[in-house]
């Protein structure tokens, strides 16, 4: 079935592409090298919320493709679906097949960078260069703030907790924005389906995304590896790891930054993405 576009009322809304028995929710603006920007696992995310202040910038200058993953969002898929590593990557080559894309660059935002991660691995053909913020993707003993994000249980209280352990700069978490990704997190079947993502013990959702060692060493992609200094969801230790490994990496890391790095340094980050992805020349990376 072919892509439909149409204008609704929420910004969350985009194209709809029916692939099997899923449907996607997924963003599709601007022209150009096409961008594939991989959300993370918080609690009522979407692309546009996780996104909503890149793909504006990014359209200008290329293809932003932003995609709900199945299990998050408005994309729909059957409840007896294993949502895993193979189902997700399954799910973004469906949607570079659809839309007719070769190959991409990919972002990957947390849970977003293990997926573009392991998409990268299986499909290296596919996955021009590669951007990692914050991301998933190596076995580490999981942190208090990640139990609290997968574990969370909807409440305004919780809620605001949460944002605390996302953002450094507590200015950020306001009444508004707090109830705002509360009410995302309690619409129609969103709790229902994020509680049987990351189930406990929830360590077992760290081992289900890392990659061995060995992969991230054979990984021919440029990689720009992001990571907020005070992080507290994703230790920074996981990125340094990410740069010895991959042989054709470099590491960015912002100070006085948690876990919301596009969020918290917007224009900085979106700058690294520009410089990285649309500036540099395109030359294939195998």
């Amino acid at each position: 079935m072919n892509p439909v576009q149409y204008t609704p009322a929420l910004p969350e809304i985009g194209c709809n592409l029916r692939i099997g028995d899923c449907t996607l929710n997924y963003h599709d603006q601007g022209s150009g090298e096409p961008i594939l920007l991989i959300h993370g696992s918080g609690p009522g995310v979407t692309a546009w919320a996780n996104w909503r202040g890149v793909i504006p910038v990014l359209s200008r200058r290329a293809r932003v493709i932003a995609p709900d993953m199945l299990g998050f969002g408005y994309s729909q898929c059957p409840s007896t679906l294993t949502l895993d590593p193979d189902a997700w990557v399954a799910q973004l080559i469906g949607l570079l097949d659809a839309l007719d894309l070769p190959s991409v660059s990919v972002v990957g935002n947390s849970f977003g960078g293990a997926i573009a991660l392991a998409l990268a691995h299986r499909y290296p053909q596919r996955v021009k260069r590669l951007v990692l913020m914050g991301a998933v993707g190596l076995s580490f003993p999981i942190t208090d703030g990640l139990e609290k994000v997968w574990g969370y249980q909807p409440s305004l209280q919780a809620m605001r907790e949460l944002m605390g352990v996302f953002a450094h700069d507590r200015g950020l978490i306001t009444d508004d924005l707090v109830r705002m990704r509360f009410e995302a997190s309690v619409r129609d079947d969103v709790q229902t389906r994020f509680a049987r993502l990351f189930p406990a013990p929830r360590q077992q959702g760290v081992e289900m995304l890392a990659l061995p060692e060995s992969a991230l060493r054979a990984l021919p992609q440029r990689t720009l590896i992001i990571h907020g200094r005070d992080d507290q969801v994703i230790p920074l230790e996981v990125s340094e790891r990410m740069v010895r490994l991959i042989p054709h990496a470099q590491l960015h890391v912002f100070g006085e930054c948690g876990h919301w790095v596009q969020i918290e340094q917007a224009e900085a980050f979106t700058r690294l993405l520009e410089d990285f992805l649309c500036h540099e020349p395109k030359e294939d990376a195998a």
